[in-house]
């Protein structure tokens, strides 16, 4: 199977050498990398690296970032698509693990939890981010009635027949797209695993401020609120249909 690696990229200069280091070259087939209107030199290090290099000419966001990382992945025939932050605060010599599930045909994604075995406080995420991040899993799990330990984590795999399944460029151009694609697969039956993952908290990591945070929080009851009139046929949202 074709496993391809996507990294979205805003500003990745610092770190992304060290990112790409680290993916194991006999997993993974191949490298995107979008960049999202940086201002530094990620392009620049990218295409020295010999990464196939998508820019954006404005900055359009997290989530249209991702758009096009699985739109391009899925024009090159991957049959896994793997994200992979190019902060380095993911460790991606976890992508073998990640993809296992898949590759066993035991599901159709795989997520990267910080919240299993305690490696989101030994890698240094902020105690309120934490609780926040354990408070909004509550919820969307007692929604959508799964038993997910994370919903937030930025190191995922997807088949491509996940992404194929869902209408995902519906979604928000913002940080909820990544629980909005969840609902998605959901709805279309798809089957979710996780894995425990550690990750680094350091200066040069990007990690979303307190007021972008209340703001994706909001984002998330919204999605929720939307995905139960959806169920309920009192609105019909194209996103999910």
């Amino acid at each position: 199977m074709k496993i391809i690696a996507v990294l979205p990229a805003y500003n990745a200069a610092k770190t992304l050498e060290i990112t790409v280091r680290d993916i194991p070259k006999d997993t993974v087939d191949d490298i995107i990398l979008v960049d999202d209107a940086s201002s530094d030199n990620t392009v620049a290090i990218a295409n020295r690296l010999g990464l196939k290099v998508f820019s954006h000419k404005s900055n359009l966001g997290y989530g249209a970032n991702q758009k096009t990382c699985y739109l391009k992945a899925l024009e090159m025939e991957a049959d896994i698509v793997v994200m992979v932050h190019p902060d380095y605060q993911y460790d991606p010599l976890s992508i073998p693990e990640l993809v296992k599930p898949i590759l066993d045909q035991k599901a159709d994604a795989v997520f990267g939890s910080r919240m299993m075995k305690g490696g989101a406080l030994e890698g240094g995420m902020p105690l309120w981010k934490h609780n926040a991040n354990i408070l909004l899993t509550a919820l969307e799990n007692v929604v959508l009635g799964t038993y997910l330990t994370e919903y937030h984590s930025g190191f995922r795999a997807y088949s491509a027949k996940y992404l194929r399944s869902i209408n995902f460029t519906a979604n928000s151009d913002n940080f909820v797209f990544d629980t909005e694609i969840i609902v998605q697969g959901l709805m279309h039956n798809m089957k979710i695993e996780e894995i425990p993952i550690k990750t680094r908290y350091f200066r040069e990591a990007s990690t979303i401020k307190f007021f972008p945070a209340v703001l994706y929080g909001l984002g998330i009851l919204k999605t929720m609120l939307k995905y139960v009139l959806h169920k309920s046929r009192i609105l019909r949202f194209r996103q999910f249909a």
